[in-house]
């Protein structure tokens, strides 16, 4: 049974995690967890100020090389009437603004990024060059255990 669609837009609205898979140019699949904001039809996930390993991050690497991408929005329960999921096949865009502060879009998903997660209050939205995962989502699938979910 699908979500409804009410509820569907409340979740990408609302949800506090997603999981993204991406792969590597070799196929190799990449999958992480990420926080988003929606702006319109798109979801943006900032490369923040929590701690890093490495250099250029596999998901910022693999969406470069490779921007099909699926997101996962889930929740388990030991009730399973009240199991449910979102999966968002979408293209996957690296944005790196020469100047951040004149993008007015890059600005709107900084403000959408802070007002979701009062976290960016204590811990940098961006790091480095400022940089963040834009997803254009072409197709939406949904499945939940009972009408209620």
């Amino acid at each position: 049974m699908e979500l409804a669609q009410e509820l569907i837009e409340d979740r990408l609205d609302h949800w506090p995690v997603a999981s993204l898979a991406t792969a590597a140019a070799s196929g190799r699949p990449h999958q992480v967890p990420i926080v988003f904001a929606r702006l319109g039809e798109c979801l943006w996930s900032p490369i923040d100020g929590k701690p890093k390993t490495g250099s250029e991050l596999s998901r910022v690497r693999n969406v470069r090389e490779r921007p099909q991408v699926s997101l996962l929005l889930d929740e388990y329960a030991d009730d399973w009437e009240q199991l449910w999921w979102i999966r968002i096949e979408a293209n996957g865009r690296v944005v790196q603004p020469e100047d951040p502060q004149q993008d007015a879009t890059f600005l709107a998903a900084q403000d959408a990024l802070r007002l979701k997660y009062p976290q960016y209050d204590e811990v940098p939205l961006l790091q480095g060059r400022p940089t963040m995962l834009v997803f254009d989502w072409l197709r939406i699938l949904s499945w939940c255990g009972a009408t209620s979910a």
